[in-house]
């Protein structure tokens, strides 16, 4: 007689998987087996990412501060920056680059307190 593998805990691991493949293309969101490697691979990916975006975001902001600096003739980043920690202005990049693309007045306030 051959083994029965449909016991419930069986099948409500299997269906959870199935259930968090959803949306996926092809086997790997109706074959158990292909989409548990898809989601280990997803997992594996969006860990990186979440890493990575902090880089990526970083970098947008500082090419975002250093467009806002050469529109106003001030010439380049890294003099702005070192400038902005000897003025003892505790605003990170970030805050420096949505403050440069929203509010350009405060910004322009900004870089005159650091020019001085």
């Amino acid at each position: 007689m051959s083994r029965v593998k449909g016991g419930p805990k069986a099948m409500k691991r299997r269906r959870n998987i199935l259930k968090a493949a959803k949306g996926y293309r092809f086997g790997r969101s109706t074959k158990t087996k292909q989409a548990l490697e898809a989601l280990k691979h997803a997992g594996k990916y969006a860990f990186r990412d979440r890493r990575a975006k902090k880089r990526t975001m970083r970098g947008l902001a500082i090419v975002r501060i250093n467009a806002a600096l050469r529109e106003r003739g001030f010439k380049n980043y890294s003099t702005f920056m070192g400038a902005v920690k000897k003025a003892n202005i505790e605003l990170d990049r970030k805050v420096l680059a949505e403050i440069a693309s929203e509010y350009p007045e405060a910004f322009d306030r900004v870089l005159k307190k650091v020019t001085g």
